[in-house]
């Protein structure tokens, strides 16, 4: 008999985990745009979400390491969360890591891994989304044709 057990509650909680940022992926790529703003002369250019969590959020940015400047550990970036056209939420998030990256399209990219200022009055707004994302990737499921909903 084998000595290995397996953990369903853990087994779920990697599937869950997996669901979500295969959600996200989908949400920032196609849904949700997020801008930061990186000087004080208010300069705003797009940058790429990879992954959000209660804690902070990890982006990417298009690198050339002969003309771009790395954010230095620390550094407080003003960010937008646009969920419309026009409007957003503001946040804060302060540098914790950078790091190169070459993306599946063959293109290098500087990975930033932040941490959200959470004392902001708008971080409850984002605090929410969040809660969503996580709950959405806890009880959704994939529509697989079938014509039958279940309510619970």
């Amino acid at each position: 008999m084998t000595n290995k057990v397996l953990d369903f509650v853990e087994k779920r909680k990697e599937n869950v985990e997996l669901k979500r940022r295969n959600f996200e992926r989908i949400l920032f790529q196609n849904f949700l745009g997020a801008y930061s703003v990186i000087d004080q002369s208010g300069v705003i250019y797009p940058i790429e979400l990879v992954d959000i969590s209660h804690e902070g959020c990890l982006f990417q940015i298009p690198w050339d390491a002969n003309r771009d400047t790395k954010f230095d550990k620390d550094t407080e970036i003003s960010m937008r969360m646009y969920f419309t056209n026009e409007s957003y939420i503001p946040v804060i998030v302060n540098v914790k890591y950078g790091r190169e990256y070459i993306g599946r399209d063959g293109m290098t990219y500087m990975q930033y891994g932040c941490e959200f200022d959470q004392s902001l009055p708008s971080f409850n707004a984002m605090k929410s989304f969040i809660e969503f994302m996580y709950s959405f990737a806890e009880h959704s499921a994939i529509d697989k044709g079938d014509r039958k909903v279940y309510f619970r």
